[in-house]
């Protein structure tokens, strides 16, 4: 379905370990190569310890212990280097209303994914940033 994004590098934060495992069993198989962060602390840790082009895309969770996906998108857009402002950030979250997407816009993310996943507007929303 989606061999376009084979290759893409992508960032997977997500709290819920059920729904890393499906992640992986829908986007691997197209060759996205998935590395998990189980809240937004140990994404934007990860990627502050990343080396530009580590990652193509973080997908991220908006709702998680510890740090949620709209501090983590702030965090790792205030950071002082280049591919911080252009990495694509892309919200997960099952709060839909427009007030909530505005929020994951305003936190910087570039796009807003409704939970529960639909495969092929994941693979859309992904295959606009390859």
């Amino acid at each position: 379905m989606g061999s376009d994004l084979n290759g893409m590098k992508l960032l997977l934060v997500e709290d819920n370990e059920v729904n890393i495992e499906i992640a992986k069993c829908l986007l691997e198989g197209d060759g996205v190569q998935i590395t998990p962060a189980e809240n937004g602390q140990i994404a934007v840790d990860m990627f502050a310890a990343s080396e530009a082009g580590d990652y193509d895309v973080i997908l991220m969770d908006v709702m998680m212990p510890v740090m949620d996906g709209l501090t983590a998108a702030r965090t790792i857009r205030a950071m002082d280097r280049p591919d911080a402002a252009k990495i694509p950030i892309i919200a997960m979250t099952a709060n839909n209303d427009e007030e909530d997407i505005q929020q994951t816009y305003d936190a910087g993310m570039n796009a807003h994914l409704s939970k529960p996943l639909n495969l092929a507007e994941i693979f859309k929303v992904l295959s606009n940033y390859r």
